[in-house]
């Protein structure tokens, strides 16, 4: 009787041993990574450090996290179920943006523009090859290469995909140095890569900076009324940053509410890796298809950069065309970078914002068109 309790006691230590799948140990693995990346390497580690633990402890045997009262569900379906915890996000970075240089020079607002293109090729190519509209939509906005975008879309329309785009959005956010220089070399001509240009001693009014967030959330709402909602956290920031008078509420949005919403957000996310729904070659498709829709936002921002180059009689450095994405300010980075590794005369820092900023507004509106044509069709 004795020896039956203890051995019945040893099959309960050992139960999640032998529960387990072999999808889990891969996934705990991947999750180590995630926690490598982002805590040696500091890839994004203020999300890829809770991702990678929420992905190991989901895919711990009979713990039971993402059950009904698990702690980890109870998380996921107060904040991404309910999508509130991207748009708290997106007031952070509303708060955080200076539309300052795109208002300074607002051609850079059309690179945005052109900064998109990728997502709707990719919509294209998914729904190419056989996925359903819904889940074409998730994968072709990863190319907005903005997290908390992605985290949106995602959570309203494709739930079960909401572990690979987000884990693709935010490792090829963190991997742009890498991505786009070779790209912007091989896209641009020596003549092309020299160019400097001119910075303006412009000042944009204090009520210019205030009206901006407010006819862009007009427009953009009568636009794609469904995509609104992003539009319209952050711009929500923006205005309480520019106006001046909601000092406390900016520095919340910037600080403690981004802080406690982040490392939710990422323990919700590695929550929905779990190793049999994650480990299948669709997720592989994803990935791909991700890295391919970044990459075709960098190149038709720079060809944008060309044409914008041939207009203005060689005053526009092609180079800042890259910056025409969301990875705000990262991208505007490399093109500094860039443009002095060719030319040590050439300061693009503040052109290259602009278009980032513009960038960051188009990846919200080329969501926000995508939802709202999709559901003008009866789609979703």
């Amino acid at each position: 009787m004795f020896l039956d309790s203890v051995m019945s006691g040893l099959n309960g230590l050992i139960a999640g041993f032998a529960n387990m799948h072999w999808s889990n140990p891969v996934m705990m693995l991947i999750g180590c990574l995630l926690l490598y990346l982002g805590i040696k390497k500091d890839c994004e580690p203020l999300l890829l450090l809770p991702i990678g633990f929420g992905c190991i402890l989901v895919n711990v045997p009979l713990a039971g996290l993402m059950d009904k009262e698990g702690f980890l569900r109870i998380i996921y379906d107060a904040g991404v179920i309910t999508e509130l915890f991207p748009l708290f996000i997106f007031v952070g970075i509303g708060a955080m943006t200076d539309f300052g240089p795109v208002l300074e020079n607002p051609y850079t607002f059309l690179l945005g523009a052109a900064g998109q293109f990728g997502i709707f090729i990719t919509l294209l190519l998914a729904l190419a090859i056989g996925f359903p509209y819904k889940d074409a939509v998730t994968i072709g906005i990863i190319g907005a290469c903005d997290g908390p975008t992605v985290i949106y879309v995602a959570s309203q329309y494709a739930q079960h995909l909401l572990g690979p785009v987000t884990v693709a959005a935010y490792s090829y956010m963190a991997l742009v140095p890498v991505l786009q220089p070779p790209i912007m070399k091989m896209l641009t001509t020596n003549k092309e890569k020299v160019v400097v240009m001119k910075t303006h001693a412009k000042t944009v009014s204090k009520t210019t900076k205030m009206l901006f967030p407010i006819v862009i959330t007009i427009i953009g709402g009568c636009i794609a009324p469904k995509g609104l909602p992003l539009l319209a956290t952050i711009m929500l920031g923006n205005l309480m940053k520019e106006s001046g008078v909601v000092g406390r509420l900016t520095s919340a949005a910037e600080n403690e509410i981004a802080n406690i919403v982040t490392l939710l957000l990422g323990l919700a996310i590695g929550a929905t890796m779990s190793g049999p729904v994650f480990v299948q070659p669709k997720t592989l498709i994803i990935l791909v298809l991700g890295l391919l829709a970044i990459c075709l936002d960098t190149v038709f921002g720079v060809l944008f950069g060309k044409v914008l180059y041939i207009v203005t009689g060689g005053k526009v450095n092609p180079l800042i065309g890259a910056a025409g994405i969301s990875a705000f300010p990262m991208s505007a980075r490399v093109v500094q970078k860039e443009g002095m590794k060719y030319n040590k005369r050439n300061y693009l820092l503040m052109h290259a914002m602009g278009a980032n900023a513009g960038g960051q507004v188009g990846s919200v509106m080329a969501a926000a068109v995508m939802l709202s044509v999709l559901n003008g069709m009866g789609i979703i």
